[in-house]
């Protein structure tokens, strides 16, 4: 990924965290070599037609990363920068999130350079539509099964699902993960990454000795995975002291009533404008303090620059890569207890997994079975990335990636190179 097209801040971060696990598990220099750019790329123009009558040409992506233990997982994020760089670090951390949670699956990642929030619901279909048409061959339930991200949701996948079956001739659900319940979704997959979250704040507290009902979190971001993970965090006693979304950051000292804030994002699609709540700068949120704080917005958002004004003891990653390395660095000076992305955020991938596997199998779980299943994959997944990082005296990110690379690469050299 060193070369020009595929260059980001978000790339380039992917590929120097994956060399520094590398060069510690001592991997194989050909297989190192082959893991730094994704398998495949594609770059699609997506033409739609707006309400006014002209017609926008949209750009797409679709990248696929690394598929030696199955076939390509990952979202389709819908947002103004959405780039190839960015599309391509994204679905090299799903290739490891995947291995690591022990999923037969491999990295992919996807999406469309534009703002969702300014297009109509028709405009937001027919993009949706011709997007599919254009990754069609692409796609499917044995090659690559693309899930939401930032910027989409059930409807949207419910769109690909209809375009994708009325290509092919018949409905296929396994298309796409993520779907509503009525056309073979799964239950507990809309709260699976803010639930997984949870799960693993959960067992990083009783390794701390860290009394949930007595800590304080802090949110950034207020989307469907921070909303969650406050939302369950607030079930088990934990005081929610403040949430951000684009709009908005909100703060109270004895705690905001998440119920009312709740309601109010719900009614009003944004946080701007409640009432109860004192308003700070949006970035000066990830400095107050607190126990837990939840990084649930966008890439690198505790850097170099802000990383030693945190003031929190454990941080678990919603969002996908929100810490540079170099505020990796000083957080563990720090030593602020980082459960990182590709272990915190990876319930929505294992639930995604649920799903996939139920619509082939035309059997469908309880949700108790949903989550019972899930939280056990994360523990399990937790506690040997704790006892990695233990045993070899690294942090838990270096310990996470150290295994889910091991895993891709132990089958890579098992399957040998066709060339």
């Amino acid at each position: 990924m060193a070369t020009v097209e595929w260059r980001s801040p978000a790339s380039e971060m992917a590929v120097k965290q994956f060399e520094a696990a590398a060069e510690r598990l001592d991997l194989d220099k050909n297989v190192a070599a082959r893991l730094k750019r994704p398998d495949r790329a594609l770059i699609v123009s997506v033409p739609a037609r707006m309400d006014d009558g002209s017609v926008h040409v949209f750009t797409g992506y679709r990248v696929q990363h690394n598929d030696v233990l199955g076939p390509f997982k990952g979202g389709i994020r819908y947002h103004p920068d959405v780039n190839l760089g960015e599309v391509s670090a994204l679905a090299m951390w799903m290739t490891w999130k995947c291995s690591l949670a022990g999923l037969p699956l491999g990295g992919g990642k996807g999406g469309i350079a534009c703002d969702p929030k300014k297009l109509s619901r028709r405009e937001l279909q027919d993009m949706t539509r011709r997007y599919t048409a254009e990754i069609l061959n692409f796609i499917g339930p044995d090659v690559d099964v693309p899930a939401p991200d930032m910027g989409t949701n059930e409807q949207v996948m419910a769109w690909i699902m209809d375009t994708y079956s009325q290509h092919r001739g018949f409905a296929v659900p396994g298309v796409v993960t993520g779907k509503p319940v009525a056309i073979g979704g799964t239950l507990g997959r809309r709260e699976a990454t803010g639930r997984g979250v949870v799960y693993t704040i959960v067992e990083a507290a009783k390794h701390l000795g860290l009394a949930l009902e007595k800590s304080t979190a802090v949110v950034q971001g207020f989307g469907n995975v921070g909303l969650i993970a406050a939302q369950e965090l607030a079930r088990l006693g934990v005081k929610i002291a403040a949430v951000s979304d684009s709009s908005a950051a909100l703060c109270r000292d004895n705690g905001l009533a998440l119920d009312e804030v709740i309601a109010y994002k719900e009614k009003n699609g944004e946080l701007e404008g409640f009432p109860n709540a004192d308003k700070i700068a949006g970035q000066s949120l990830l400095e107050l303090p607190c126990d837990i704080l939840i990084p649930a917005a966008n890439e690198m958002q505790i850097t170099g620059e802000n990383a030693g004004r945190t003031q929190c003891r454990i941080m678990a990653e919603g969002a996908n890569g929100p810490t540079t390395p170099e505020a990796d660095a000083i957080l563990r000076q720090k030593e602020v207890f980082v459960i990182p992305d590709i272990l915190a955020n990876a319930g929505g991938v294992i639930v995604s997994y649920f799903e996939w596997v139920q619509d082939l199998q035309n059997f469908f779980w309880t949700e108790e079975d949903v989550n019972n299943k899930l939280r056990a994959i994360l523990t399990r997944a937790f506690h040997e990335v704790l006892g990695l990082s233990r045993k070899e005296k690294v942090d838990m990110r270096m310990a996470a990636l150290m295994l889910g690379i091991s895993r891709v690469a132990r089958a890579m050299l098992w399957r040998g190179l066709y060339a």
